[in-house]
C-alpha cells in the first residue's frame, strides 16, 4: 500500500521547486494533493503532473485567504491531514545590521513566519480535534549556522519558525498530531541554478562530506518519511537536511 494512501495533504509554496517536489513526491504515494501558490500558471504546470491533484491560491500572510483556502480544499478534497508549511524565500540581499532596512526586515518575517504562524493556525486545530495528523514545516541551515551571507530577516524568521515547530510539538502531540521541521542546505533548484554561477556550486559542493548540493526531490523524500507512518514516534524534530555540512563547521 502507498505511504499516504488516500491522505488530504496541502504543500504550501508548491507551484515550483522544493514544494512541487514535494508535492509530486505525496502524489506519488497515493496522497490526494492540494497545491498552493500565488502564480497560476506555475501551479497549473504542476498540477498537470500530479493526477488528481487540486490547485488553490492564497496569500499566507493574510488569514482570510487562509481560511476561503482551508473551506475549499475540504469541500474539493476533505480534510487536511498533511500539511506542509513550504510557503516563504528570501526578501532582502544579505546585508549587515547598518544596511539592513526595516522593510526588509517586516518583509522577511511576515513572509516566513507570520505565514507560518497563520497557517498553522488555520489548519492545526483541525487536526488536532480529529485526532490525527502530520504537519512539517521547511526552515533553512541559515536558522541555526549563521553566515555574512545569510540575509539578516530570513535567518531570524526561520530560527524563530524552528522553535514555533517544536513548541507546537509539544502542545499537539497528546491530540495524536506530530509536528516535525526540515532544515536544508543549499537546495538545487532551478531558481539556484540560474542564479549561482557554476564554479561556485562546484565550491559549495566541496564543502559538503557526500560531495554534492542537495536537490528538491532530496527534501521531498525526507518530507514523504516525516509524513508517514514510518515516522509514527518522531515529533519535535528538526531535521539538518545538509549532506553532512553540518559537521565541517
Amino acid at each position: 500500500m502507498s505511504a499516504l494512501a488516500g491522505r488530504v495533504a496541502l504543500v504550501t509554496g508548491s507551484s515550483r521547486g522544493i514544494g512541487a517536489a514535494i508535492a509530486k513526491r505525496f502524489g506519488d504515494a497515493g496522497a490526494r494533493v492540494a497545491l498552493h501558490g500565488r502564480d497560476a500558471d506555475a501551479l497549473a504546470r504542476t498540477q498537470a503532473e500530479i493526477p488528481g491533484a487540486r490547485a488553490f491560491t492564497a496569500d499566507v500572510t493574510h488569514a482570510d485567504e487562509l481560511e476561503r483556502m482551508r473551506a475549499a480544499i475540504e469541500s474539493e478534497l476533505g480534510p487536511v491531514e498533511v500539511l506542509v508549511v513550504n510557503a516563504g524565500g528570501s526578501f532582502e540581499p544579505p546585508c549587515g545590521i547598518e544596511d539592513a532596512t526595516e522593510a526588509g526586515w517586516h518583509a522577511a518575517v511576515s513572509g516566513n513566519l507570520t505565514s507560518a504562524f497563520l497557517t498553522l493556525k488555520t489548519f492545526l486545530p483541525g487536526m488536532q480535534q480529529r485526532g490525527r495528523g502530520a504537519v512539517i514545516t521547511i526552515s533553512s541551515a541559515s536558522a541555526r549556522r549563521p553566515h555574512v551571507k545569510n540575509p539578516l530577516g530570513y535567518a531570524a524568521a526561520k530560527a524563530g519558525l524552528e522553535q514555533l515547530t517544536q513548541d507546537l510539538a509539544l502542545r499537539a502531540g497528546p491530540h495524536g498530531v506530530r509536528v516535525n521541521c526540515i532544515a536544508p542546505e543549499t537546495i538545487l533548484t532551478a531558481r539556484n541554478r540560474e542564479r549561482i554561477p557554476e564554479n561556485v556550486r562546484a565550491s559549495l559542493a566541496d564543502a559538503h562530506p557526500l560531495a554534492r548540493l542537495g536537490t528538491p526531490e532530496d527534501v521531498a523524500d525526507a518530507a514523504l518519511f516525516l509524513a508517514s507512518d514510518q515516522s509514527a514516534w518522531i515529533t519535535g524534530a528538526i531535521i539538518d537536511l545538509s549532506g553532512g555540512a553540518v559537521i565541517r563547521r
